[in-house]
């Protein structure tokens, strides 16, 4: 259990998650996929990062339960610094990353993927972000990345997921494949990354992300600001314990 780090092939960094039951991280989690990217991206023998998980999905977001045994902010603090800083090493990482999604992909998860340079995904992937049903807000920085803007605003709002093959449709997804073949077919991606001169496709990294057209760290911090905001004011607790449900939410506002 925790994050591993293994060198399936030349020139590849796999990087593994794994938290049983759903992959939902907690706070140090987050900290341990930051630093086991970084260190992957920082050897000179890595060309290309492979980011996978072992179990039944990519990445369920954080954990949850964490939160709610904190009766101060401690942990919602450490988490959005956890978060942050995961995010970050994926889109900092010196050199290309590749995510291979299984399973959902829901919360941080869009974080991860939307920040990788490519995604390959298996047959059952869906993408989402159900951060309303949760009591929090952020990634839509992310999601942006992956759908169109109107169609991030309606996943945004109604908490539902996309498919692979959706994602597929708008160019963000490489491949799909069926679940057995997923971490094949990330490492033949990687593979074909890493044959590439190391020095030049870490320039080449560096030029990509230096045109992108966000600041995917600051608009991101920014989002965050609004789920502390939620949990000040209450609505998030209100929200989280019940997942979503409108009742007590809905009965409190006609009141």
């Amino acid at each position: 259990m925790g994050v591993s780090t293994s060198r399936p092939d030349k020139g590849v960094a796999l990087v593994t998650v794994d938290f049983p039951p759903v992959n939902a991280l907690p706070v140090r989690g987050w900290y341990d996929l930051a630093d086991a990217v970084r260190t992957a991206g920082r050897d000179p023998e890595v060309r290309c990062v492979v980011l996978a998980a072992e179990g039944r999905g990519f990445n369920a977001g954080v954990d949850i339960k964490e939160l709610q045994r904190d009766a101060g902010h401690g942990s919602l603090i450490g988490v959005n610094h956890g978060c942050a800083e995961a995010f970050a090493a994926v889109y900092d990482c010196e050199v290309p990353v590749v995510a291979a999604v299984g399973g959902f992909c829901l919360g941080g998860g869009i974080g991860l993927a939307g920040n990788a340079d490519a995604i390959v995904a298996a047959e059952d992937a869906v993408f989402g972000l159900p951060e309303l049903d949760r009591g929090a807000l952020g990634a839509a920085t992310h999601l942006a990345r992956l759908v169109p803007q109107h169609l991030m605003r309606a996943l945004y709002f109604t908490s539902r997921t996309a498919t692979a093959q959706e994602l597929h449709a708008h160019g963000s997804v490489w491949r799909v494949v069926p679940r057995e073949e997923l971490r094949a077919a990330a490492l033949e991606l990687a593979g074909e990354i890493a044959a590439k001169d190391g020095t030049l496709i870490r320039l080449a990294k560096a030029a990509i992300n230096g045109i992108d057209p966000v600041d995917v760290r600051r608009s991101y911090r920014f989002e965050q600001g609004f789920t502390f905001e939620a949990n000040l004011s209450g609505v998030a607790d209100r929200v989280r314990d019940t997942f979503g449900a409108s009742g007590a939410a809905g009965k409190e506002r006609q009141a």
